[in-house]
């Protein structure tokens, strides 16, 4: 018997950094759990769109923060989906206050936490690695 994770590939995609990859980053990971639904359907409906979400937030964040490309993976976990995006920034990312009155922002970081089974940054010399675990 072959788990899951074996049944299906890794999903590999590079942007350019521009703001417009941040539609694509989502689009790419739609492209990737309709793949996966295919075998393996998601354990409640939302799990699809909270990956989605957090695909838009962390790649947003790379075209906000870090200058030039990006780099999205996703791989099937045996119990969920593991997300890693590369960005060229060697600043891990830190929570900023929420400030609605003040244009928004700020939330991203905090909803990633809330989210994810688990996060966990790696910052190399050519920029960091945005691990993030969430529940299929």
């Amino acid at each position: 018997m072959r788990l899951p994770s074996e049944e299906f590939q890794d999903r590999h995609t590079t942007f350019d950094g521009e703001l417009r990859n941040v539609t694509d980053a989502r689009l790419a990971a739609e492209g990737f759990l309709d793949a996966l639904a295919d075998t393996t359907p998601p354990g409640a409906p939302e799990y699809w769109d909270d990956i989605l979400l957090v695909v838009s937030e962390l790649a947003a964040n790379a075209v906000q923060y870090a200058p030039g490309p990006f780099e999205l993976t996703m791989r099937r976990t045996y119990d969920g989906v593991h997300v890693t995006l590369h960005d060229t920034s060697t600043t891990p990312p830190a929570p900023r206050p929420f400030r609605p009155n003040q244009g928004g922002g700020g939330i991203g970081w905090h909803l990633i936490h809330t989210l994810c089974d688990q996060v966990s940054v790696v910052v190399q010399d050519d920029g960091k690695d945005v691990h993030v675990f969430l529940p299929w």
